[in-house]
């Protein structure tokens, strides 16, 4: 993308906490970040925006209602040796939850 020189009135307080904040190396930098981050905020809104604004179509909400495979592709995985126990049952989770009394 090709750049260029602008002339612009900035706080420079902002900048100086920006650029301590993103870690810019320059003023120009800094900016330049700003305006990627407020681009790619402001397109997200819109996008979110139109979304709210119409319900999903019956063809997207065909998808909703289908089953999904989930393959972490982690037959390989040695849980036991990385977190130290057996994966414990949904009924041993339930009761290591301590009761209120009353």
């Amino acid at each position: 993308m090709a750049k260029g020189k602008a002339t612009v009135l900035l706080d420079r307080e902002k900048v100086e906490e920006a650029r301590e904040l993103v870690g810019g190396r320059s003023m120009s930098e800094v900016i330049d970040i700003a305006l990627d981050r407020l681009i790619r905020v402001e397109r997200l809104r819109r996008d979110v925006a139109a979304y709210a604004n119409r319900p999903p179509a019956d063809e997207e909400m065909a998808f909703a209602g289908l089953p999904v495979a989930l393959d972490l592709d982690d037959e390989d995985v040695d849980y036991e040796a990385l977190y130290g126990q057996e994966a414990s049952t949904e009924a041993e989770r339930r009761s290591a939850v301590p009761r209120a009394s009353g």
